[in-house]
């Protein structure tokens, strides 16, 4: 799967995950601007497997601080489409982040600081922006978002930092799935690559779903930028273009003094009802 469709996706997934807006599950719920945050975060986070390639997006994203941190995870994890791409891999990085949010220092002026969990984020947040594009084609735009996030997650997450991990074993899985389901595959139980039998090898469709170098897929996309991909990725966008917009609007009727929950509620309803309207009018005979 392409870099900007991972991001993509784990930005929708979060928005799933930790809104309570129409149409999301709530399953893990955070403040509106903990969706904003962990929208990026969860997008970048589903860019991090790829750190194992040293000409990725992601090694572009802030050079050259991204550039070590590529090279290194790739020779930690076996070159590319190794170790970080697998269960393992997941939960190493899940338990980074975790490790992280628990790095904190004291200052005099701001009190307690979660460094790790800000530096962490400057990654995340500056990989998303590449792949995304929120900065434009200019790398001082997605150094200065990545900034601006990082400074808010090391000031904020000391009393909220437990969204940190969820947000990024989330991404890392969604990044892991979105490649089992093309051609390619991934190794998910890295370091052991069991290989398929010769007949299994010889056999049409199961030589596709347990690979001969030991890769399991469920190619249904086919191969990565594929058409399916990008019918696939194009509602994905637009849902978490949504969950992070509803966000926005969610904080700031807040902080207005409204009741956004109700608000927003009310707003689907009349969207609801105004399409439903439509739909009949545009079933209905037309006279004569």
């Amino acid at each position: 799967m392409m870099g900007a469709h991972h991001a993509a996706c784990g930005a929708a997934a979060w928005v799933a995950v930790a809104s309570t807006a129409p149409y999301t599950l709530g399953w893990y719920p955070v403040s509106p601007l903990g969706v904003v945050a962990g929208a990026l975060v969860c997008a970048g986070a589903a860019l991090a497997p790829d750190a194992d390639h040293h000409d990725a997006t992601i090694a572009n994203s802030l050079p050259p601080v991204s550039q070590w941190v590529c090279d290194a995870v790739g020779a930690v994890a076996g070159g590319h489409r190794n170790g970080t791409h697998s269960l393992l891999g997941v939960a190493v990085l899940t338990g980074v982040a975790w490790a992280a949010g628990h790095l904190t220092v004291e200052t005099e002026a701001l009190g307690e600081l979660a460094l790790g969990a800000g530096v962490l984020s400057l990654l995340l947040v500056a990989f998303a922006a590449q792949a995304l594009r929120l900065g434009g084609n200019r790398r001082l735009h997605a150094w200065a978002l990545a900034l601006a996030l990082a400074g808010f997650v090391t000031v904020a997450a000391p009393t909220e930092w437990t969204w940190l991990p969820v947000a990024v074993g989330l991404g890392a899985s969604v990044h892991v799935v979105g490649d089992l389901i093309t051609t390619g595959g991934v190794p998910l139980l890295w370091p052991w690559e069991p290989r398929p039998p010769r007949w299994w090898r010889r056999t049409p469709v199961l030589r596709d779903v347990w690979r001969s170098g030991g890769n399991v897929a469920l190619p249904v996309l086919g191969s990565a930028g594929s058409w399916r991909e990008w019918l696939m990725v194009v509602p994905v966008g637009l849902y978490a273009t949504y969950g992070v917009t509803t966000a926005v609007a969610a904080g700031t009727l807040t902080s207005l003094g409204y009741d956004a929950d109700a608000v927003l509620g009310r707003v689907v309803e009349l969207a609801g009802a105004v399409v439903a309207t439509a739909a009949v009018i545009g079933t209905a005979p037309l006279p004569g």
